[in-house]
């Protein structure tokens, strides 16, 4: 998170901060594709292990 967001701009306020490091998360867990889970999102890979071990 600090390399990849904090470090590489300079906020002028907590509140854009906050805002950026949501939008961060949102995107790290949701959008990010991932080939070492098999071309997923972390979402979608804990979804679709949820639903094959059952």
């Amino acid at each position: 998170l600090k390399s990849e967001l904090f470090y590489l701009k300079k906020y002028t306020s907590i509140v854009e901060l906050s805002k950026e490091i949501k939008d961060y998360i949102k995107y790290y867990n949701n959008d990010r594709i991932r080939i070492n889970l098999n071309g997923m999102s972390p979402i979608e890979y804990r979804t679709h292990y949820i639903k094959n071990i059952a």
